[in-house]
């Protein structure tokens, strides 16, 4: 599971953490611009299209990690409520966790958002308001959440 704001560097970590053996990687931003094109363009859309992603994704996940498979979700646990049912897919499946929050200034986000947006590598184009918009959801996680978790500071 990975925590940060947009374009700090949680897609990039994924593949990253996927390479390792018996890994798979699963990327909310994949499924949400295969499954909904066109249908990302407020805040409101996503937040509806996230939901329905992970009303189906829970028990695919579950079966994967029952398996013997690490998952990599690359879906935002940037919410407690987001991490809430994270951490019931993985209790269900009795597996462990680790959840990476990578901490990174907003200045050096935006840009790479900008960056990222110029280039047209991503499925989407976020917007410096939009940025602020969802950043300001974002609550880094707390100690008496429970979690495994490992820091990155302007990595």
């Amino acid at each position: 599971m990975i925590c940060g704001k947009i374009a700090a560097g949680k897609s990039t970590l994924a593949r990253r953490l996927a390479d390792a053996p018996n890994t798979i990687l699963i990327s909310e931003d994949v499924w949400l611009s295969t499954l909904y094109p066109n249908e990302q363009q407020t805040v409101a859309d996503y937040t509806r299209n996230s939901r329905r992603l992970r009303e189906v994704m829970g028990g695919h996940i579950e079966t994967l990690l029952r398996a013997g498979l690490s998952v990599v979700l690359d879906f935002p646990a940037n919410t407690v409520a987001n991490r809430r049912w994270m951490r019931g897919v993985f209790e269900k499946a009795g597996a462990a966790h680790r959840l990476h929050f990578i901490d990174m200034p907003d200045a050096v986000c935006k840009a790479r958002l900008r960056q990222r947006n110029a280039a047209g590598t991503h499925q989407f184009t976020v917007s410096d308001a939009e940025f602020d918009e969802i950043t300001g959801y974002l609550v880094p996680p707390l100690a008496d959440e429970g979690f495994e978790t490992t820091v990155y500071r302007n990595a």
